[in-house]
């Protein structure tokens, strides 16, 4: 018969090593298989109502964990607060000082750095740099301490950590939240590009800092304009403004203004009757203003690229461009 389940009040919401509450006679080890709560990995649970995030899993992985080490790269980008750049079910990144000793476990990816470089401490968000501190987990481990502020990496570090360790398709569209919820800046990021110069990805990092743009709407639309570029075609411009023959301001989602060409994402949202009105209104107007509008979907997006290059290009050589 499953176990009935029991949630003591101090462990309501909170992630927890299961020996830790035996041990403190909270729960016996039959009812931590109840429905009340979930096993994270090994030895690590969490009250099952809490949402299944990436940033449970961080909170997760820190009970595994060491002082001294950092939530970094797309994991810190998520902390940060851009919310596409894991899932709960993706590897959490963490960088690891060249002086410690971890051991592989799943569910974590280990990066290793010989100096800690410039980081965030969570509860102020101010730059810090020298000693690497110690991750913030509850200091003494006990069950039904408030969630752990994470010890992550700066927006500018998680950038180029991202950078430099996914692919460039995904990474941009990490690299352009980042920008375009304020979190950094295109000069922060060129700075610390060159603050990296020679370590492994540094030249892939400041060619993705080139080319990131904080005015995409959407990681679908950052990872469009990244491959049409990765094709050969020129850099579009993001929210371009056109001003109407009404007189309206609208901004395309890409845009080459000197050929008159925009290309205009279309995610699951834009099905909507309400929206569809609004989006045909403003493609007449766009044509009224002389423009030529592609639209491209998601499905076309992941399945057929080639067909969705094929049209942006000869839109483009029509209007007079040539490679």
């Amino acid at each position: 018969m499953p176990p009935r389940p029991h949630r003591p009040a101090v462990l309501a919401r909170q992630v927890f090593r299961g020996s830790d509450v035996i041990a403190r006679n909270l729960l016996t080890e039959h009812q931590l298989r109840s429905s009340a709560w979930v096993r994270l990995r090994h030895d690590v649970y969490a009250d099952a109502r809490l949402e299944r995030d990436h940033g449970l899993a961080c909170r997760a992985a820190a009970l595994r964990l060491p002082a001294g080490v950092w939530i970094a790269g797309p994991s810190a980008a998520y902390l940060h607060g851009v919310e596409h750049a894991a899932s709960f079910t993706d590897d959490v990144h963490v960088l690891v000082p060249g002086h410690r000793r971890i051991g592989a476990q799943q569910g974590i990816r280990l990066h290793v750095t010989g100096a800690p470089g410039t980081l965030a401490t969570p509860a102020t968000g101010h730059a810090v740099t020298g000693a690497p501190g110690t991750l913030a987990t509850p200091a003494t481990g006990q069950a039904g301490a408030r969630a752990p502020a994470l010890a992550r990496t700066s927006p500018e570090r998680a950038a180029w950590e991202t950078a430099a360790w996914l692919d460039p398709v995904r990474a941009i569209g990490i690299i352009d939240a980042l920008l375009g919820r304020g979190l950094t800046t295109p000069a922060a990021l060129m700075a610390t590009a060159e603050q990296h110069l020679g370590r492994p990805g540094s030249r892939r990092a400041a060619w993705l800092f080139g080319l990131a743009d904080g005015g995409a709407q959407s990681a679908p639309e950052s990872h469009l304009r990244l491959r049409l570029v990765l094709a050969g075609l020129p850099r579009p411009v993001t929210q371009h403004p056109v001003r109407l023959p009404c007189g309206r301001v609208v901004h395309p989602d890409l845009a080459w203004p000197e050929h008159r060409v925009a290309v205009e994402y279309d995610g699951q949202w834009h099905a909507e009757a309400d929206r569809l009105h609004v989006d045909r209104a403003r493609l007449n107007g766009l044509v009224a203003a002389g423009w030529l509008v592609l639209h491209v979907t998601s499905r076309r997006l992941h399945r057929d690229f080639p067909g969705v290059l094929r049209e942006v290009r000869i839109a483009l050589a029509a209007r007079g461009w040539r490679r």
